[in-house]
């Protein structure tokens, strides 16, 4: 195959409706950080989530934790109870507000934060300070449901409000509600490699409108009601371009599609790999529905895979793959916590073949910014990243590559 495919990338629909949008935010001259395609994208989002809940548009995912955090009550000095197994920022904010992550590991079945753990740290940290942690910050990692039931009971317990971060989650969900809706807040993304994209953006789900008012205010600089600039707190320029708008408004109309492309190329990942000795798909439980942002396997340790030996041999200058950003160029071949010379094996021979994968999101208690951070550990999800690879899964991965993804892991495996 003579075009390299990619874990997840932005689908335009059809319909042409994004150029629409954008074109009349130029003919109208509506382009800033407001405006009818913000409105209107809004209210998409809105009906799509369900709940009676209302919906700010923002510049990014990050932000839109941001200012859950914030408009969740989080301050200074505070703690703040988040998922290990994630992307950075689901922790980054709590940082910028100056509070302090607590880290909690994941339960085996979904990967995501483990109840038990969060009632033992909370807990803890209620013994170990005087005062409960400020807020709770549940992932929906690659998507998949968390057993947000057992995680909302243990904050109703400690009436502790809980801000989800459903950016990898979009359109997942728990006994037939949206994941974002169970929380005080939610956030979604709309980031490039998400499930509709805005070419970057995100999401903030408010549940009324009081809330939805103030977290509007804080997106938009926090500006008192005055002829002038007055302003009495702390504000952020966080609201969705009308442009990048209208980019959403238009994928709104295929999201549903967009959904159901990413659970199709996954069971068809499942059949497959129900018959490959040493790789585990990891699937669903029941009265769950994964949007499967990224479909997600495991190789067991045992399982060899072509040119193991020359796993970790070089440093990685740059980049890999699709990721995006500047990196730092670094001599180190070696971490204190990294995938398996197999998985590793498996994704240059994968890269090799023209297809992209990767790991596992690592850790946050074994990132090195994080290591003064308080963590309640039970090996889980360190034991994932070690053995987990994720597979491409976005809406332009067609049966065809999947079948040859398939076939090129297979003929990787000793």
């Amino acid at each position: 195959m003579a075009n390299r495919i990619y874990l997840c990338l932005a689908h335009m629909s059809e319909n042409g409706l994004e150029q629409k949008y954008i074109q009349e935010a130029f003919d109208t001259n509506w382009v800033v950080p407001l405006g009818p395609n913000v409105n209107g994208f809004e209210k998409d989002l809105e009906e799509f989530v369900g709940e009676n809940k209302r919906v700010v548009a923002l510049s990014s995912g990050t932000a839109a934790v941001h200012l859950g955090l914030i408009a969740a009550g989080v301050k200074t000095g505070d703690e703040v109870i988040v998922q290990s197994f994630t992307f950075c920022a689901s922790t980054h904010p709590i940082t910028y507000i100056g509070a302090k992550p607590i880290l909690i590991d994941s339960e085996p079945e979904t990967w995501n934060m483990d109840p038990v753990l969060l009632e033992e740290a909370i807990k803890d940290r209620i013994a170990k300070t005087g005062k409960k942690p400020a807020a709770i910050v549940p992932v929906y990692l690659y998507g998949m449901p968390a057993k947000i039931n057992e995680i909302m009971a243990v904050a109703r317990k400690y009436e502790i409000p809980v801000v989800e971060d459903a950016a990898e989650g979009m359109g997942s969900k728990f006994n037939g509600q949206v994941c974002g809706t169970f929380g005080e807040y939610g956030v979604l993304s709309f980031n490039g490699n998400k499930m509709i994209t805005t070419s970057g953006g995100g999401a903030l789900i408010c549940p009324d409108e009081e809330k939805w008012r103030k977290v509007m205010f804080f997106a938009t600089q926090a500006r008192e009601a005055y002829p002038y600039y007055q302003h009495e707190e702390i504000g952020y320029n966080y609201r969705l371009s009308n442009v990048c708008a209208g980019i959403g408004r238009g994928q709104m109309t295929i999201v549903h599609e967009h959904i159901a492309h990413h659970r199709h190329i996954a069971n068809i990942y499942k059949q497959a790999f129900a018959n490959v000795e040493g790789i585990d798909f990891h699937d669903e439980l029941v009265g769950m529905e994964s949007n499967f942002w990224l479909s997600t396997i495991t190789l067991h340790e045992d399982l060899h895979v072509k040119g193991e030996d020359k796993a970790y041999t070089q440093s990685i200058k740059g980049a890999v793959g699709g990721a995006a950003g500047v990196v730092h160029a670094n001599d180190n071949i070696h971490t204190d916590c990294e995938p398996n010379r197999n998985v590793e094996a498996m994704r240059l021979g994968l890269d090799a073949l023209g297809i992209e994968s990767r790991p596992l999101w690592k850790p946050m208690h074994k990132q090195p910014v994080y290591k003064n951070a308080p963590a309640y550990i039970n090996g889980v999800s360190e034991s994932l990243f070690k053995v987990g690879l994720c597979l491409p899964s976005g809406p332009c991965v067609t049966d065809e590559q999947v079948n040859y993804i398939i076939e090129s892991i297979k003929s990787l495996i000793v």
